[in-house]
């Protein structure tokens, strides 16, 4: 699995709830990844508790409030950090941008200037999703290496984390040895005392977050990542902002396009999310994207000599009965992994290997691997490698902050799916039928923003950006994590936007493999020219 694929194995904003599972988009199961819409910041948040579905994000005055401008005048001063080709920075941000004398909030940078030649047409910031995903070491790691050389010649690559993530001042909710119980909670609770388990574990975990910061946790919501952009925007010296962003990165980007469309530069967007949508629609519809991808996979696994789920002639349903039967097997009996810490394979984290294997078919052959020795040999360490991957669990036993900030951001933009788990019992035969093999798991997943610490400061809304210059929206029509029908909702929303559409699997798609896709991006970025309207691609 290459550097940008592992980087994916992350989810969008979907509820996993307990068993962070995550993948390039970045997905739910531990820290619940729910799926969010939108937020608001300062003024604009105590206005909208509670807006309407067809709401619309207003766009913020043109002007500088004089109470920001001392932010948007900084210089940042740049210096080596440690990798070669990279400098970093400091930005500073009001914690609470409606009371921006209360305090700043420090917020890491970092660049890699362009390479030309040619001329220079400004600055690319770029954001792999969550959200909580870190933006720096995406730059790092893959877009200031691996994205295409013309463009890198011709910008200068930079990343900033949001609030609350990785190197920006990171929420924190459990220690590892606490996050290591979390993952491996029961998500598919078969009695009461189940389901007091696993609201005792969101909890716990909701309690964790609170009591490490409350001040920032009431300030990481996606409106104020937007308005940091716009200062960096500034700090850059740059009057247009010029943007990828992958899943998540798409509703921080789009939400930038919505308050400041006059400073909308070249705007892509891929692996759309619809922010029109409520948390429970966005959960179910995901749920629904994670059958989907499921079913592509068991449709290429039963015609492999080494499927565990069946051979020629199984149908996906087949096979989908025989992974969830495996399911219940580990749900009563889990499997050694020779993990040192002592985990064994349970359901919890097995669901989240094969869901983490989802996000990319590259990945399919080692799920199938790791399937078959899980199944037929009793050996979960194939599974758990998929999990921890997804849940950014390195060979030590440490957890980044993904999980955290995915929480935090998801369950203040959005209120929570459900709020009690007689509501999850209830909407449990939607779910199912959406995916009867994680239709479940997922539904209980959309419990944890119930017992956040802090209330949701917006709810769904339209992002119309009126005005904005051209935006590329990205749709992959079996994408998982971020179903191609928000893509399509998304582009129709913005005022200015261009649907661009992957026909393939997996979550994402400029830079996976795609000539067709890639030259259609790479063709806006380098010369401002949007894709043909209706453009397809595979």
């Amino acid at each position: 699995m290459d550097i940008r694929r592992a980087l994916r194995i992350r989810s969008p904003r979907l509820p996993l709830a307990l068993r962070p599972a995550r993948t390039g988009g970045s997905l739910l199961v531990a820290a619940a990844l729910l799926v969010s819409g939108c937020s608001a910041a300062g003024t604009q948040q105590r206005q909208a508790t509670a807006p309407a579905a067809d709401a619309v994000l207003a766009a913020l005055p043109q002007s500088t409030p004089a109470a920001l401008s001392r932010y948007y005048a900084q210089k940042l001063i740049w210096r080596n950090c440690g990798v070669p080709g990279f400098q970093c920075a400091t930005m500073k941000a009001p914690l609470d941008y409606s009371h921006p004398a209360g305090g700043d909030i420090k917020l890491a940078v970092a660049r890699k200037k362009a390479t030309g030649p040619g001329r220079r047409i400004g600055s690319l910031l770029v954001n792999p999703g969550g959200p909580g995903g870190s933006a720096i070491g995406y730059l790092q790691q893959y877009a200031g290496v691996g994205y295409p050389a013309e463009v890198r010649a011709r910008y200068d690559m930079v990343a900033m984390d949001p609030r609350g993530v990785a190197r920006s001042e990171p929420v924190e909710c459990l220690d590892d040895r606490g996050m290591d119980t979390y993952t491996q909670t029961d998500m598919t609770p078969d009695d009461r005392g189940e389901v007091d388990a696993l609201v005792g574990a969101y909890r716990k975990f909701a309690d964790g977050c609170g009591a490490h910061d409350p001040r920032l946790l009431r300030h990481v919501s996606t409106v104020e990542a937007a308005r940091d952009m716009d200062i960096l925007r500034a700090a850059l010296g740059d009057r247009t902002l010029h943007y990828v962003g992958a899943s998540y990165g798409t509703f921080l980007g789009a939400t930038y396009a919505g308050l400041f469309p006059k400073r909308v530069g070249r705007l892509v967007l891929d692996g759309a999310m619809d922010p029109s949508l409520s948390a429970r629609r966005l959960n179910l519809d995901q749920t629904a994207g994670f059958e989907t991808a499921f079913q592509s996979f068991a449709k290429d696994c039963v015609r492999q000599s080494d499927c565990p789920l069946g051979g020629r002639g199984t149908t996906p349903k087949q096979a989908g009965d025989r992974l969830a039967a495996f399911f219940r097997k580990l749900d009563a009996d889990p499997v050694p992994t020779g993990d040192a810490d002592g985990r064994r394979l349970g359901e919890a984290l097995a669901t989240t290997g094969v869901i983490a294997a989802m996000y990319d078919q590259a990945a399919w052959p080692q799920l199938r691997e790791a399937l078959n020795s899980a199944m037929k040999d009793n050996d979960g360490a194939g599974l758990l490698i998929l999990s921890d991957s997804y849940y950014e669990r390195d060979a030590d036993g440490h957890y980044s902050n993904l999980m955290y900030a995915n929480a935090a951001v998801n369950c203040l933009d959005l209120p929570p799916a459900f709020t009690s788990p007689q509501q999850v019992q209830k909407a449990l035969p939607a779910f199912e039928k959406a995916s009867p093999v994680f239709g479940e798991g997922l539904a209980w997943a959309s419990l944890n923003c119930a017992y956040w610490p802090v209330r949701a400061t917006a709810g769904p809304h339209r992002i119309v950006a009126k005005g904005a210059a051209p935006i590329v929206v990205v749709g992959t029509t079996r994408d998982p994590a971020t179903p191609y029908r928000w893509a399509q909702s998304l582009a129709r929303q913005l005022s200015s936007g261009r649907l661009l559409t992957f026909n393939g699997d997996g979550h994402t798609a400029y830079g996976r493999g795609s000539r067709c896709i890639d030259s259609a991006i790479d063709a806006y970025l380098l010369h401002g020219t949007p894709p043909a309207r209706g453009k397809r691609c595979s």
